[in-house]
């Protein structure tokens, strides 16, 4: 079989996972995590990871792959993915999960400059204020500058950084080199209301499951300041523990939040008309799905 990948996306709670297992066990293939919070270990209520039940029924790659201390940059998940891609050539992987930026790296074949965060050098700049950092960038990449908003620290910040490190700047080393082999993406949606329920649905389920307990030890393991504490479902949580909310008010608020990324994701993802959309609420969804793909790649058996 040629190399080729399926792309499952869309917004949180539509249901990637639950059709990406089924449609794995129908082709025999693997599931590679799209989601920039689910490598991390011990995050795994509140990040919607599959269980270990599922993750034992069909293969899944890049999930639990850093400790909560590590960071993982976007050019290592990006050569994480490629090399399973080369490795299963005898499959068609799955890349599931709602993480634009980590799926536009693969489809589109971002170039990302292979600079390590500079903890040092960051620091100098922050001192130096945003304004000046940013007239600074103008001097060094002009064309960069102008794809960066004066405000942008963190854009401005990681230009600077790659410059320094480099000495070319961060405009001539991006770009796209998209795959040659075959990609089919499968989005998923439905309506406003529907996606409301299965926010609220799945809110409550995570609380059920232990959501409250899971934070209290990793608060216990690596103090209140882990940034990934700050995060969808964490931070919420956390001001529950620390007082500040109501377990009510804590859940509401996820519920809220939630929905507001979800909106945000599918923005991103509508913005690209190579996606095929389907209805996640269809009795027919997985049937509908195999055939689209029946139509466009070799599957396997």
């Amino acid at each position: 079989m040629s190399k080729g990948l399926i792309v499952i996306c869309g917004a949180t709670a539509t249901g990637k996972t639950a059709l990406a297992l089924e449609i794995a066990k129908s082709i025999n293939s693997i599931i590679i995590s799209a989601d920039s919070r689910q490598v991390y270990r011990e995050f795994n209520i509140g990040t919607a990871k599959a269980t270990q039940a599922e993750q034992e029924l069909i293969p899944h790659y890049l999930i639990d792959i850093c400790e909560p201390t590590e960071t993982l940059t976007l050019a290592e998940y990006q050569e994480k993915v490629q090399s399973l891609i080369d490795k299963n050539l005898t499959k068609l992987p799955l890349l599931v999960g709602g993480t634009g930026l980590y799926i536009k790296s693969i489809v589109k074949g971002l170039k990302i400059p292979r600079v390590a965060p500079q903890p040092r050098l960051r620091l100098q700049l922050e001192a130096l204020g945003q304004q000046q950092c940013y007239q600074i960038l103008q001097q060094v990449d002009t064309i960069g500058s102008q794809k960066i908003h004066p405000n942008d620290q963190v854009r401005t910040l990681r230009a600077l950084e790659v410059f320094y490190v480099t000495g070319i700047p961060i405009s001539q080393q991006q770009g796209e080199n998209p795959p040659t082999y075959p990609i089919v993406q499968i989005g998923l949606d439905c309506s406003t209301e529907e996606l409301k329920k299965r926010i609220e649905k799945r809110t409550k389920k995570m609380l059920e499951m232990g959501l409250i307990e899971e934070v209290e030890k990793l608060v216990k393991r690596y103090g209140w300041e882990l940034p990934l504490l700050k995060t969808l479902g964490y931070a919420e949580i956390i001001n529950y523990l620390q007082g500040k909310l109501s377990l009510s008010e804590a859940e509401t608020e996820i519920i809220l939040h939630t929905r507001q990324f979800a909106k945000r994701q599918l923005t991103w993802f509508r913005a690209y008309p190579e996606i095929e959309w389907f209805d996640t609420t269809s009795s027919n969804l997985v049937e509908n799905v195999l055939s689209k793909l029946n139509d466009t790649v070799e599957l396997g058996n």
